[in-house]
């Protein structure tokens, strides 16, 4: 793969950074603009000056002319709960991102048993409380088979997947029945392993929100509209403040689609249980990886790189190596996928 050159500037491309769990993919992309429309890597000379013109002028809103100056885009959204591997199209190469969409991907995600949550994950509300003190280490391995190859997955009903125009959630919060079930989808579960079994050894605790009778309702009157017989219901009384619900990390290689909620959801009901997902690590999309393992793989830039180089995006005392790059620029180009080399006008050679 090409990598990027001094001759070779300014570059089209593709790099993957590691985001953090908290903001959004969104909010990631658009700090990344503003480091990008301010780099020679991307950016030519001629249009660098333009943004600087701009900067100086206390009429134009800071930040607008970043924006305007090239294309940034993100190959796969990971939820604010989820970090790890986000792969970052900048020029031409935002065209190559939908090749990410369907890529396989390696997660890391943690299952708490116990309780189930709209979300089925620790960022929803508890909707159903189960049984998990008789759940084993034996027991959960034994269950993975059943999410082996090639599965179905229902989506949760709270997502934004659309039925008839409406999203799912909107059915599930105002008590409407779906119109019919929600479609499962195919998709492949290459490897799925239990690679770390935590019992009660972490500080993993349920969701302090819970769904009031009135959500439990209207949730279960929108799933009555596919299946009569669903009741939604705590199995268990609340446990006292000193039991603690059982843990334990997944490591799973899956197909472009795969729901890893989904996942971990289904898993604890085969063994007799509720769970839902309190960490989220995606360590692989594609040929960009956090720990690259072979030919051809690329690794990630730690999203501490590219705090400190947004803090300092103003200042002109920033750290710069003998060839005028600061570091996380210097990573990017050890980093990156090249898709165009300079362009046909406008462009310099530095």
């Amino acid at each position: 793969m090409p990598k990027a050159t001094l001759s070779s500037l300014p570059v089209s491309g593709l790099f993957g950074i590691v985001k953090p769990s908290g903001p959004t993919s969104m909010s990631v992309v658009h700090d990344l603009q503003q480091l990008i429309a301010r780099s020679k890597l991307f950016v030519t000379e001629e249009k660098l000056e333009e943004i600087k013109s701009r900067k100086a002028s206390k009429n134009k809103r800071r930040g607008k002319g970043a924006r305007e100056a090239i294309k940034v885009g993100q190959g796969g959204t990971l939820d604010p709960l989820a970090d790890g591997v986000l792969v970052i199209g900048v020029g031409k190469g935002t065209k190559k991102l939908s090749d990410f969409l369907n890529c396989t991907k390696e997660y890391q995600t943690t299952c708490l048993l116990g309780c189930e949550t709209d979300t089925y994950d620790s960022e929803g509300a508890r909707v159903r409380l189960a049984p998990w003190q008789h759940v084993t280490e034996d027991a959960v391995r034994a269950a993975l088979a059943q999410f082996t190859g090639e599965i179905s997955q229902t989506p949760p009903i709270f997502s934004a997947l659309k039925m008839d125009g409406k999203p799912l959630y909107e059915y599930a919060r105002e008590g409407k029945p779906l119109p019919r079930p929600i479609e499962a989808r195919k998709v492949t579960v290459h490897s799925l392993e239990l690679v770390e079994w935590k019992g009660k050894d972490h500080d993993f605790r349920w969701p302090e929100k819970s769904f009031s009778a009135e959500e439990k309702k209207a949730m279960e009157m929108a799933l009555k509209g596919v299946d009569e017989s669903v009741e939604i219901k705590d199995d268990v009384e609340a446990p006292a403040p000193d039991q603690v619900p059982t843990a334990f990390v997944l490591k799973m290689t899956v197909s472009g689609g795969t729901y890893v909620r989904s996942i971990v959801h289904d898993l604890a009901h085969a063994v007799g249980s509720a769970g839902h997902v309190v960490t989220l690590s995606r360590t692989r999309q594609g040929r960009f990886a956090i720990n690259p393992a072979g030919e051809g793989d690329y690794g990630c830039i730690p999203w501490e790189t590219i705090e400190k180089a947004t803090s300092e995006i103003d200042s002109d005392t920033k750290e710069r190596d003998e060839e005028g790059w600061t570091k996380w620029e210097r990573e990017v180009i050890a980093n990156m996928e090249v898709i165009e080399g300079p362009k046909p006008s406008g462009s310099k050679a530095t």
